[in-house]
């Protein structure tokens, strides 16, 4: 046990997930998205205040096929706001990147699209699965589920705007009396899209309640272009059992990747070899916080502060689940430097 009460638990090299120890492997085959080959389609999710450049490139690192930009407003795009293209962070190491916006306005999204386009993004996603109030009282994000014949303007004036792969991030549909996605699909598929992921569950919903994958499955029954399956996906056996009860081409994974970037490395040898390797040990998720702390602080527009007070209540995601983790994140939020965070985890270390 570490001076800050953080035990590590004891782990076998290499372990099944209880509950699939008899399934039959499954593999996801590399699937095309425009141009773009995803070797392995197993894809970090668009979150807000998250998947930034130091996160994506970690879990790229760690197995990710295809990692998604924070969403970014069309609106600030078409406005030159400063702080959204601070946001323009990607680079070569991640590639293929996907950049993700959004809006309702079938003027601005083209006009936005080709900005991200001209500044070196490989595909662009269409953001039809925020449902936080102030982007959706907007019209943009899961709104546009209740409006599908304009969702199907936006992403046809996308297409038509740019040369790289237009694709779209749907909910099921705005609430549970109206299962938009399937009609949607098809519209957006018409209307040149490439590919689609799709969070099973309703806008209304938010992240409460259960995911119904049959959704995602009805989706893949109803057009030819790649599908992407999101949502409840906690661990590798989840993921794994979405393939085989969805027939999904890829699974996109979100919250649970938080703090764990070895989800895909551990979904990537499930489906493999129907084995899931050991948990990363102390030392390694204290390497992993680090860098994503040292990369954060050195990307272009961050900086030490911001990286510090940003990545405080981040870092914590690292050791959940681990006995004293509540401590761990009190004493960190009272740090201020990538020094004094670095002493507090190597003190840790060395307690092993």
């Amino acid at each position: 046990m570490s001076s800050n009460g953080i035990m590590e638990p004891m782990l076998a090299l290499e372990t099944p997930e209880p509950g699939i120890e008899s399934v039959r492997p499954v593999w996801l085959d590399p699937i095309w998205i425009g141009s773009n080959r995803i070797e392995t389609p197993l894809v970090l999710a668009p979150m807000a205040g998250v998947t930034n450049h130091a996160f994506r490139l970690l879990c790229r690192r760690h197995g990710a096929g295809l990692v998604v930009t924070e969403l970014l407003s069309s609106h600030a795009i078409h406005y030159k706001n400063a702080k959204t293209f601070g946001m323009f962070d990607w680079t070569e190491e991640e590639r293929p990147v996907s950049v993700q916006l959004f809006g309702g306005d079938p003027a601005l999204m083209p006009e936005a699209a080709q900005v991200v386009e001209a500044a070196g993004a490989d595909i662009v996603d269409l953001n039809m699965g925020c449902w936080v109030p102030k982007v959706a009282k907007t019209g943009a994000g899961a709104s546009l589920l209740k409006d599908v014949c304009l969702a199907e303007e936006v992403v046809r004036a996308m297409v038509n705007a740019v040369r790289i792969p237009v694709t779209v991030k749907v909910r099921s549909g705005w609430d549970s009396g109206h299962t938009t996605a399937i009609e949607f699909a098809q519209r957006a598929q018409d209307a040149g899209a490439k590919a689609i992921a799709v969070h099973a569950r309703f806008a209304s919903q938010g992240f409460t309640g259960l995911a119904d994958w049959s959704v995602i499955r009805r989706v893949k029954d109803a057009v030819t272009i790649p599908v992407l399956g999101n949502g409840d996906i906690g661990t590798a056996g989840d993921a794994l059992r979405m393939a085989r009860e969805t027939g999904c081409d890829g699974v996109m994974i979100g919250r649970a990747a938080m703090g764990n970037p070895w989800i895909f490395g551990q979904v990537k040898s499930l489906l493999e070899t129907g084995r899931i390797p050991a948990e990363p040990t102390l030392s390694e998720r204290i390497e992993a916080a680090l860098t994503h702390l040292k990369t954060f602080a050195a990307s272009p527009h961050v900086g030490e502060d911001r990286a510090v007070r940003e990545m405080r209540g981040q870092l914590p995601h690292y050791f959940k689940g681990f006995p004293g983790v509540a401590r761990l994140r009190s004493e960190m939020v009272r740090l201020d430097t990538i020094a004094e965070i670095e002493d507090l985890l190597q003190r840790a270390r060395a307690a092993e």
